[in-house]
């Protein structure tokens, strides 16, 4: 059921149902739309989402992190991506969706990485590791769909060592004319479009467009970063503010 103490955006939930909380629609989602996921991620984004996940995780690997937790992990390419840019790194990533996990598990297989990356099912409200495991978190394109975000990013927080580093990348609204119009039409008309027929879940991306439009991005996630204890937060917009590498350490 939905809860009266949510901010606004993340009232903003996949389906019009007060018979599951945004967290449980979410995870019924991506379980729909997991076959699809990595085709329509290369076709809506014209293949600019690889080289937006290189450049994060660059970004990141400056801190030098050996021990990494990839919330959100979806069907693993950030996992991938990381231990292409860190071969001895130790990943742990984690998904609500089982589906999802599964694709990612036959994408580790298939590269031979199951000693050094490890999937499963979870929470990432709830996570079940011990405080101060990892290194280094990372959440791409995941945030938005916490159904708490504070509690959330309270966890990342607490599963972070002392001198750990937080990096998420998620959508944002660009604010240049004209593209931020472009943006807004492409992501509001033209996506659900495309996703009616190719993902059988056209609400799917319906969703997208209203949690990116919901979503407090730039400063505003920044301050709610600061607010959970996070310091040294930054902020870089991508591809004309499409999406954002924010970085944060504990």
């Amino acid at each position: 059921m939905s809860n009266p103490n949510q901010t606004n955006y993340e009232k903003v939930t996949p389906y019009d149902t007060s018979q599951m909380d945004k967290k449980s629609q979410v995870t019924s989602m991506f379980d729909k739309i997991a076959p699809y996921y990595d085709f329509l991620n290369g076709l809506l984004s014209l293949g600019i989402d690889t080289l937006w996940r290189r450049k994060a995780i660059k970004t990141l690997l400056e801190h030098q992190p050996k021990h990494f937790l990839d919330i959100a992990t979806g069907t693993g390419d950030v996992a991938l991506e990381i231990h292409k840019q860190s071969p001895e790194a130790t990943i742990q990533g984690l998904d609500i969706s089982s589906k999802m996990i599964e694709l990612a598990n036959k994408k580790v297989t298939k590269h031979g990485l199951s000693d050094q990356i490890k999937m499963e099912v979870g929470d990432s409200e709830a996570l079940r590791y011990e405080d101060m495991a990892f290194d280094a978190v990372t959440v791409s394109f995941g945030v938005r769909n916490f159904g708490n975000l504070k509690q959330g990013l309270s966890e990342i927080h607490r599963v972070l060592r002392s001198d750990g580093h937080l990096m998420v990348l998620e959508f944002s609204k660009p604010t240049i004319f004209p593209f931020k119009q472009l943006f807004n039409f492409y992501f509001k008309n033209i996506l659900p479009f495309i996703g009616k027929f190719t993902s059988k879940d056209p609400k799917a991306y319906k969703y997208l467009y209203e949690s990116v439009q919901a979503f407090p991005d730039y400063d505003q996630f920044a301050i709610i970063l600061k607010e959970i204890g996070f310091n040294k937060v930054t902020w870089t917009p991508l591809s004309l503010g499409i999406c954002t590498i924010y970085l944060a350490s504990k």
